[in-house]
């Protein structure tokens, strides 16, 4: 299956990094590559791009997409959490600017094979790079009941998290549950039809749940930019689309505490803990998709952007 994927607010976060052409940029999730392409575009013969996924068909279509860029492009696949280790590896000092699009590709929802979808009857596996050890299949059969409940109502914020972790243990003790149709089948089961007929797919939020417990999507988020922010040079920015709240909320917090990291209680005339800001916000409000890229890609309506801007300490 040919890697789609449509990037998502392109031209803002393309902007929002300030391309230097002769810098050293960082696609911390490569996914369809459509980002790198134009990061690319606007480099010179001395500047260096660096394209990390840990899904090997994300650097495989990269390669091809990719390939006029011999000598600026390297991909590496790997997990976003061992940023600190792929940029000691290649050597790499400082970088010029980071991106971050966050969540789950186009490609992936849509290859039936990797279990993302409730749309596509397939194997239950959401694993977004095939060497992680646990799939969504292993979570929905050995997780209590009260484990699968704190993990739909934390990341999928899903009001019927309880009634659907309880059908899902009633329905594996008759037989394991393994494919996305199984599951959605039992989450509809679960759902009130009142509750149905509203909203989005039943399915969505419990899906979202899963998929965020066995890529451990939120709990790596914050060190991660933390690593990403310690390498920028001053002047450098790190831009992050998001997809949910979830995601928003950790992305707006690390922002906020490098922004302004004292831990001086208020009432203290001066700072005596010497927490220096590291960063400047450039989006005191996330930058949210036009009417017109909604109107050709709908997946992009939750997006948001966040840049920042690293200082001069």
């Amino acid at each position: 299956m040919e890697f789609k994927h449509v990037s998502v607010l392109l031209n803002e976060s393309i902007e929002g990094l300030k391309i230097n052409p002769q810098g050293i940029y960082v696609d911390c999730t490569l996914g369809g590559a459509g980002h790198s392409l134009e990061i690319l575009k606007r480099l010179g013969p001395e500047g260096k791009l660096i394209g990390i996924d840990q899904d090997p068909a994300a650097i495989a279509n990269a390669a091809e997409k990719l390939q006029g860029f011999a000598g600026q492009f390297y991909g590496i696949k790997r997990n976003f959490l061992q940023l600190s280790q792929v940029l000691q590896e290649m050597e790499i000092g400082l970088v010029d600017g980071f991106l971050f699009d966050l969540g789950v590709s186009s490609y992936q929802l849509d290859t039936p094979e990797r279990g993302f979808s409730y749309m596509h009857d397939a194997e239950l596996d959401m694993r977004m790079g095939p060497d992680q050890p646990t799939d969504a299949k292993e979570l929905v059969n050995s997780l209590s009941e009260e484990e699968l409940t704190s993990i739909i109502r934390k990341y999928g914020e899903d009001r019927w998290a309880k009634r659907i972790a309880s059908f899902i243990v009633k329905e594996r003790k008759i037989k394991p549950i393994t494919t996305t149709g199984e599951l959605v089948a039992i989450i509809k089961a679960a759902v009130p039809a009142g509750a149905r007929r509203e909203g989005p797919h039943p399915a969505k939020r419990t899906f979202q749940a899963l998929r965020i417990a066995v890529n451990n999507e939120l709990d790596i988020l914050e060190n991660t930019i933390k690593d990403a922010v310690a390498f920028l040079k001053p002047g450098g920015r790190i831009c992050v689309i998001t997809f949910h709240s979830l995601e928003d909320r950790i992305i707006k917090e690390t922002f906020k505490k490098l922004a302004k990291p004292c831990t001086c209680p208020p009432a203290f005339p001066v700072c005596v803990c010497g927490k220096k800001s590291q960063i400047k916000i450039i989006t005191s409000k996330p930058i949210e998709p036009s009417q017109e890229e909604l109107s050709g890609n709908p997946r992009a309506r939750s997006a948001k952007l966040r840049i920042a801007e690293k200082l001069n300490i």
